[in-house]
């Protein structure tokens, strides 16, 4: 027999082929498994080309490294069957890797498939060289080769479908079994090397008509580095660029759901918004259709909360808003809805069988409520007023049961609030008036419906008058005269009362102007600002351009504030205060005493009054708790040098009382009414004659102004 040898280098990188190649596989089958299946059909023939190519060009190589003492070659159609077969090899094995399962007994079979074509290849290989006589095998050596070609490939099968996931350790565990599995590749291809015996005169005849080892080494090996280097690059490239396409989409994907949630959710209370009511609305109709069944819209709205809001500010306010949302929404079932609709306005949506059914949640609702809230250092109590439309007894579609619900809200409110009452017809037109005057109301300033009337103030010391306070009446051509608690609160809802702000400021400050110029140049017009007023980002424009036009003095205007309004935000109130005292203009703090005080802000108000509210005055007497109230008012006026101004006199005892005490200014319908600026003047000449002429017609009141 022929002796042969090995060249150790060749055998070495032979070695490192089949590492190289085995982790290859590894990672094809992990990208096969991560990608979409249109990409995992493009990656299972890149891959099992790149690991058919690598296979094979380690055994190749390990055939190169192999030399006997003849010329040897290589015929190139036998060779290229031998590479055919490694790289169908290589695809059935990813193929068969790539599946949710691999049985035990799919496992066997793959790995004895595998193995037979693994071992056709490296003796398909061996046949190249066309040796003549042919190779002798040993068949132990033989039979050997082809158990360690089919176990390797079972080792091989189920390493890689282990490792196809892509765990946090993954590379380091693949280079290890890769190590492995390059290993038993290379012994099952110099066992098959062993087994082949060459007789003494066997010559190679592909060595005269094949390629020959020396060069085709080099180009081989250069060949199947770059091959497979480039396999792997690709294959690394993609799953990072993969990865970073899957962190964008669920970026994406997070930034999608936080936007629906903001687009459907209430942002404070995170409970469902008018968008998404309004949907889960349209559901309930349509199931209540489908199915013959009932449900109830249930409008609820907060009694109590405005005052805590206003005294308490708004952060508080928010506070309590969530745990009232809470409350509700511990309230109700799954498949019902609770959402707010903005403001302290909640709506409900229960299933029901019976209307008595929703009566029974109401009335759990209104005892939830009506339990306290423990709101910072705060314990706080509201209520709730709740209006309840039954479909489809109440309404068919969406807008006439909330518009119900809300009408039947609102007949709870009038009504004592705190509790809750079913939609009736009747309370159609109570909504239908109050749309009715909304509409009017958009028109009144437009038809110069509104007007001004005058209360004088009084100085205490000398009953001399020191002003007027100017206050709007509404002359509806169909309902009369209307005062501005029936309709100041809707200008303020739908925004209206800034531009009939607007207006009232600037006639009382024509009015004032024209006294002015009669010769009361002492006189104030006090004028109310509303808290939306008192909010808009134009009132310090407005002021000073309203000055400008009637050419009026600014010490000629006061601005009246109330109380809470100046102590919702005492910071951003302090700015515009002292931006309004830089004008000229006098500020005062008005119904003092209802509201939540903080002297340490108060005594930093820019103002020069304190007017005491009427709810004081009114059951004023000697050693009430009003009495004492007022007192305790006025001695800190006089300590912060503010004037001290009472309203709602409407006695002569509360008169003689209020001065004693100490008060600057008084005002009330005992010294005179509001009126009409011609009639207030017109009192005004006659109480000067009264002055002028005391004795010559009676004065039975205290200043002659009790006509007004």
């Amino acid at each position: 027999m022929l002796t042969a040898h090995y060249d150790s280098l060749l055998v070495s990188i032979s070695l490192l082929v089949a590492i190289l190649a085995s982790y290859t596989a590894l990672d094809m089958a992990g990208r096969i498994n991560s990608t979409s299946e249109k990409s995992a059909t493009w990656w299972l023939a890149g891959g099992a080309t790149a690991m058919g190519i690598g296979i094979w060009s380690m055994h190749f190589i390990g055939m190169l490294s192999f030399n006997l003492p003849i010329p040897l070659g290589y015929d190139l159609g036998i060779t290229f069957l031998s590479l055919l077969i490694a790289i169908v090899a290589s695809g059935f094995a990813l193929w068969r890797i790539s599946q949710p399962q691999l049985p035990m007994m799919q496992l066997a079979g793959s790995a004895v498939l595998m193995g037979i074509a693994i071992a056709s290849m490296h003796y398909t290989g061996m046949a190249a060289m066309r040796m003549e006589p042919g190779i002798e095998y040993d068949p132990l050596l033989f039979t050997l080769s082809v158990v360690i070609a089919i176990t390797a490939s079972g080792a091989a099968l189920w390493i890689a479908f282990l490792l196809r996931r892509n765990t946090p350790h993954v590379k380091r565990s693949r280079a290890m079994a890769a190590v492995v599995m390059g290993i038993a590749i290379i012994g099952m291809h110099y066992t098959g090397m062993a087994a082949a015996n060459f007789p003494i005169g066997s010559i190679c005849s592909a060595a005269r008509e094949g390629v020959g080892p020396g060069w085709l080494a080099i180009v081989v090996i250069v060949v199947t580095l770059a091959v497979l280097a480039i396999a792997l690059l690709t294959s690394v490239l993609d799953a990072r660029l993969e990865s970073q396409t899957g962190k964008l989409v669920k970026s994406l994907a997070l930034a999608n759901q936080e936007l629906t949630k903001q687009a459907l959710q209430d942002n404070l209370t995170k409970l469902p918004n008018r968008t998404l009511l309004e949907d889960r609305l349209d559901q309930m109709l349509h199931k209540a259709v489908r199915e013959q069944g009932r449900f109830a819209v249930m409008f609820i709205d907060l009694d109590g909360f405005k005052a805590i809001n206003d005294s308490l500010g708004h952060h508080i306010g928010d506070l309590l808003l969530v745990d009232v949302a809470q409350r509700i929404r511990n309230s109700i079932r799954a498949q019902d809805t609770a959402a707010r609709l903005g403001g302290d306005e909640f709506v409900m949506l229960i299933e029901v069988s019976e209307p008595e059914d929703a009566a029974s949640v109401a009335d759990k609702l209104c005892g939830m409520l009506n339990q306290p809230f423990q709101i910072s250092q705060y314990n706080l109590g509201i209520s709730a007023s709740i209006g309840i439309a039954v479909y489809p007894e109440d309404g068919k579609t969406r807008h006439d049961l909330l518009i119900h619900a809300d009408a039947a809200m609102y007949h709870t409110k009038s009504t004592g609030r705190n509790g809750y009452h079913f939609f009736e017809t009747s309370m159609n037109t109570n909504a239908h008036n109050q749309l009715q005057l909304i509409q009017d109301l958009r028109a009144a300033l437009e038809h110069k419906e509104f007007c001004l009337h005058y209360q004088p103030k009084f100085n205490t010391s000398d009953g001399i008058v020191v002003g007027a306070e100017a206050l709007l009446r509404w002359q509806h051509p169909v309902r009369g005269m209307i005062a501005p608690g029936d309709f100041i609160s809707l200008a303020e809802k739908t925004g209206l009362i800034v531009p009939i702000g607007e207006w009232v400021l600037d006639e009382a400050c024509r009015q004032m102007r024209a006294w002015y110029d009669q010769g009361y140049t002492h006189w104030k017009v006090a004028v109310n600002l509303s808290s939306v007023q008192f909010s808009n980002d134009n009132l310090i424009d407005l002021v000073q351009s309203t000055l400008k036009r009637n050419n009026l003095p600014a010490t000629c205007l006061m601005l009246e504030v109330t109380e809470s309004t100046a102590m919702h935000n005492v910071e951003a109130s302090l700015t515009i205060l002292e931006k309004l005292v830089s004008l000229g203009v006098e500020i005062s703090i008005d119904d003092f005493g209802t509201g939540y005080s903080s002297l340490l802000y108060l005594k930093r108000l820019p103002a020069t009054e304190l007017k005491i509210d009427r709810g004081f005055i009114s059951d004023l007497a000697h050693g009430t708790d009003d009495a004492s109230i007022v007192s305790a008012i006025v001695a800190l006026g006089r300590s912060l040098n503010l004037r001290i101004v009472a309203e709602g006199v409407e006695t002569g005892k509360q008169q003689e009382y209020l001065t004693t005490l100490g008060c600057d200014t008084l005002q009330g319908y005992f010294m005179g009414r509001p009126v009409g600026s011609e009639q207030f003047m017109a009192a005004i000449h006659a109480a000067e004659i009264l002055q002028a002429n005391p004795g010559s017609i009676p004065n039975p009141n205290i200043h002659g102004m009790q006509a007004i």
